[in-house]
C-alpha cells in the first residue's frame, strides 16, 4: 500500500521515508494509498492471536515490500510489552482499555511503535533523526520512557515556562540520555508557532532529519489501526451481527485510524462519535465536515505539532463519500449527559471511566437503535486511565479513586535549570548543537 499525501495524488512516499521526513512538501498529510485484502488472516486469527503478532501483520500490509515479514514483526516485538485489554460489560456493552502501558495512555501505542520503527530505518540507513515537539503533559514521560536506549533518536521537547513535568535527570541529553527540554518565554500558541517556523525551513528541516512524533506523523497514527483488529480478535466468536465502535473524537486519529482499518478488510458496521464543531450533522441527520467546503489544496499548510486529522478524513471520504452516511454516527452531547454516563457507567457495570471515555458512552446511548437485536455490539474505546480524570469522577459519581504512582510521576513538576528560549533562531541553534 503505498503512501501518497493528502492534497497531491502524484506523491509517492516509501514509508521510511515518510516518518524519517514527516511533512510532505505539498503542505498536506501522508495518507495510505489503497487496500489490502486480509479477509483470510483476519478470520484466521482469534483470542489467542498476540497483540506483536497482529502488530506485526498489519504494519506489513501497510508497508508492502519495503521491509520484511520477519523485520515487521521485530518491530513490534520491540515496540510493545504491553496490550489493549478487552472487557465485556454485558452482552452487547464491551469495553477496549487502551491505558495498560507505561503513561495509561493510548497514546503510549503510538509513540513506542513511531520510535521502534523510526530507529529500526536510522539503523539501515545509518542516520540520526531529532524529534520535535510542544507538550505541556503526558508526551514528556512517554518520549523519555519510549527513546530510553535509542541510539539514532534524540527528542526536543517544547514545554510553555514553568510547566516542565514527568521528566528524569537520566533521561537528559547531558546527563547522556536521549532527551533535550526547553522552556519557551510564551504561552502553548507560541510554542506552536516555534515549531511551525522551523518546520517551515524545509532545508533545515532536511539537513538535521527533523520530524515529530504526533499523528502528523504516519507512523504515530497507524499503530491506532491495531486497536480495531485486536477488539475484532476478541469478539469475532462472541458477536454474530454488527459491531460499532463508540469513541472521542478529539483530534479525529482513532477515527481515521478505524476506517484505514476497514480498508484492511476488518468486519466494522460504524463510529459512534460525539459531534464536535468540525464533525457534526446536517438537518437531515447526516454527518457533515463543515470543512469540507474549502478544498484541501485552499487551506493553509498542515501543522506538524498539532496535526488535525480532520483532514484525513476528508480526504478518505473525498474516495468514499457515500459511506460517511452509513459509517460515522456523530451525537450532540451536553456536558450533563457526559455526566450521566460516568453515573450510568458505574450504577450498572461499578465502572470508572475517564472523562472522554464518559463523553463517548454518552454518544453511544444516543445511538443504541443501531444495535439490532440478534447480537450488535458496541465497543467503547478506553483511551486513558480513569486516574487522569479523578476529579470529574469525584464530582460525577462521588469515588475517590487511587491515582497510580505512574500518573503522579507523569505530572510532577521537573526543573531543567536551563535558560527559556524566545526566538526562532535560539532552538535552531539547539537543534544544530545537538545534531552534532
Amino acid at each position: 500500500m503505498r503512501l501518497t499525501s493528502t492534497r497531491d495524488k502524484t506523491v509517492n512516499a516509501s514509508f521510511a521515508n515518510a516518518i524519517s521526513h514527516c511533512m510532505p512538501q505539498d503542505g498536506g498529510l501522508y495518507v495510505p494509498d489503497g487496500t489490502a485484502d486480509l479477509r483470510k488472516w483476519i478470520l484466521y486469527t482469534n483470542e489467542k492471536t498476540s497483540f506483536n503478532s497482529i502488530a506485526g501483520a498489519l504494519t506489513s500490509a501497510f508497508i508492502g515490500n519495503e521491509y520484511s515479514p520477519i523485520i515487521c514483526e521485530t518491530i513490534a516485538e520491540k515496540a510493545f510489552s504491553f496490550e489493549p485489554v478487552l472487557k465485556q460489560l454485558d452482552d452487547k456493552l464491551f469495553s477496549l482499555e487502551l491505558f495498560h502501558g507505561p503513561t495509561g495512555s493510548f497514546r503510549d501505542f503510538g509513540v513506542f511503535y513511531l520510535t521502534a520503527m523510526l530507529e529500526t530505518t536510522l539503523i539501515l540507513e545509518n542516520k540520526n533523526a531529532i524529534l520535535l515537539d510542544f507538550t505541556t503533559g503526558i508526551h514528556g514521560a512517554l518520549a523519555a520512557k519510549a527513546l530510553r536506549g535509542k541510539k539514532h533518536i534524540k527528542s526536543v521537547l517544547i514545554f510553555p515556562k514553568g510547566k516542565v513535568c514527568g521528566l528524569c535527570d537520566e533521561d537528559l541529553v547531558w546527563n547522556g540520555g536521549n532527551i533535550y527540554p526547553v522552556e519557551v518565554d510564551g504561552d502553548t500558541d507560541r510554542c506552536h508557532e516555534l515549531i511551525k517556523e522551523i518546520f517551515s525551513d524545509k532545508e533545515f528541516v532536511s539537513k538535521l532529519n527533523l520530524t515529530v512524533s504526533t499523528t502528523a506523523n504516519i507512523g504515530r497514527l497507524i499503530p491506532q489501526t491495531f486497536f480495531f483488529t485486536y477488539a475484532f480478535t476478541r469478539l469475532k466468536n462472541k458477536i454474530s451481527s454488527d459491531i460499532y465502535y463508540a469513541l472521542d473524537s478529539e483530534n479525529y486519529g482513532n477515527l481515521i485510524a478505524g476506517l484505514y482499518s476497514w480498508r484492511l478488510s476488518l468486519p466494522v458496521s460504524g463510529f459512534i462519535v460525539p459531534a464536535t464543531d468540525q464533525l457534526s450533522i446536517d438537518k437531515l441527520g447526516n454527518p457533515v465536515i463543515t470543512d469540507s467546503r474549502v478544498s484541501l489544496k485552499g487551506k493553509s499548510t498542515a501543522d506538524a505539532s498539532d496535526p488535525a486529522n480532520l483532514e484525513r478524513l476528508e480526504d478518505f471520504f473525498s474516495h468514499y463519500s457515500a459511506m460517511m452516511k452509513s459509517f460515522v454516527f456523530p451525537a450532540e452531547i451536553s456536558e450533563n449527559e457526559i455526566d450521566e454516563a460516568e453515573k450510568h457507567l458505574y450504577s450498572k457495570y461499578k465502572k470508572c471511566s475517564d472523562y472522554y471515555t464518559a463523553k463517548a458512552y454518552a454518544a453511544a446511548l444516543k445511538n443504541q437503535d443501531l444495535i439490532d437485536e440478534e447480537g450488535g455490539a458496541i465497543v467503547l474505546i478506553d483511551r486513558f486511565h480513569p486516574g487522569y480524570s479523578a476529579d470529574f469522577i469525584k464530582e460525577t459519581i462521588g469515588e475517590t479513586i487511587e491515582i497510580p504512582d505512574f500518573i503522579k510521576a507523569v505530572k510532577k513538576p521537573f526543573e531543567i535549570k536551563k535558560d527559556s528560549v524566545s526566538s526562532k533562531e535560539q532552538l535552531k541553534n539547539i537543534l544544530m548543537e545537538l545534531a552534532k
